[in-house]
């Protein structure tokens, strides 16, 4: 290789982004949207990225059917070929770790996990197993949705607003909440491309929630708890929001030891256990409370809560 070449490999390999892209495709071939979902970078960028290590020769494309998938070329970990002592350095360096490498594990193994709901096999060791293709437990919350009466519902902490579209299918309106601007905007821009037209978009803080009393049935906050500066205040407000007898709906994560998540996701709690949260419920007024683990995997540090709870109906 001569001293030019060498020069532009260098400078195409100091990007974070892309030393990140190598990492990833060193475990396995993704695709674009799995990329996108894994790095929290736009589509267009993680394209471009991937643009440039394919025309260095870094990566390699496969096109099956509407996908293209990406993974290293060959020749990158070839003991014997021309990137060899390059390639050794990186993978000692990537194996250092750090709050992003955790970040970019968390997310990939959520990608792996999405794969496996989309076709896997499902039942007992002693059972016969049945292959269930598509997204079979998607289309299940889907159709369980359509046995819900058409309440009101406010989406606390709402994000890029998926579960909130998913809501609004049932629901007779939605009110959807977040602090960031950026993230509302996306989530009003999906609702548009996917025709939904019973959604309000508001800004507002958890703890002060710009909805009036008693005025929804039904209270969604699926992991925002633990980006609440004070959990205790955002339920209070959630419970100030429903009508008697109106509901509060909680998915979260379990208390967990991954203090990266503080600095890399903008985490404010590691979690909660059990009894805090049905104590946290309980005091801010709500009744027949129930806490459980919603879903928890072998080696996975993180384990999701469901908890609910009722106003009380006066």
């Amino acid at each position: 290789m001569d001293m030019n070449a060498a020069s532009d490999l260098l400078r195409l390999l100091g990007d974070e982004t892309r030393l990140r892209l190598l990492r990833l495709l060193a475990q396995e071939s993704l695709n674009v949207s799995e990329l996108t979902a894994v790095l929290g970078v736009a589509q267009s960028g993680v394209s471009r990225h991937l643009g440039l290590l394919k025309d260095a020769g870094l990566v390699k494309e496969q096109r099956t059917g509407t996908f293209s998938w990406y993974r290293l070329d060959p020749t990158l970990d070839d003991p014997n070929g021309p990137h060899a002592a390059l390639w050794t350095w990186l993978t000692h360096r990537f194996s250092i770790g750090g709050a992003a490498t955790k970040a970019d594990d968390s997310r990939l193994a959520e990608v792996r996990r999405v794969r496996q709901e989309e076709f896997r096999d499902h039942g007992d060791d002693g059972e016969k197993k049945q292959l269930v293709p598509g997204r079979s437990w998607a289309a299940w919350s889907r159709a369980l949705g359509l046995l819900m009466p058409p309440l009101e519902v406010a989406d606390l902490g709402c994000g890029e607003g998926y579960l909130t579209i998913e809501a609004a299918r049932w629901a007779k309106r939605v009110i959807a909440v977040d602090r960031s601007p950026d993230v509302l905007t996306r989530g009003k821009e999906l609702s548009k491309r996917r025709g939904v037209k019973n959604i309000t978009w508001k800004r507002g803080e958890l703890q002060k929630v710009p909805i009036d009393d008693r005025s929804m049935d039904l209270v969604m906050l699926s992991q925002a708890l633990h980006h609440a500066d004070e959990p205790a205040a955002a339920l209070r407000e959630a419970h100030r929001i429903l009508r008697p007898g109106g509901r509060v709906l909680l998915l979260d994560l379990r208390e967990h030891g991954e203090a990266w998540v503080t600095s890399t996701l903008g985490d404010r709690w590691l979690g909660f256990d059990d009894k805090s949260l049905k104590a946290l419920l309980e005091a801010a007024g709500f009744t027949q409370t129930v806490v459980r683990v919603g879903t928890s995997r072998a080696g996975d540090p993180f384990a999701v809560l469901i908890a609910a709870g009722t106003r009380r109906g006066r």
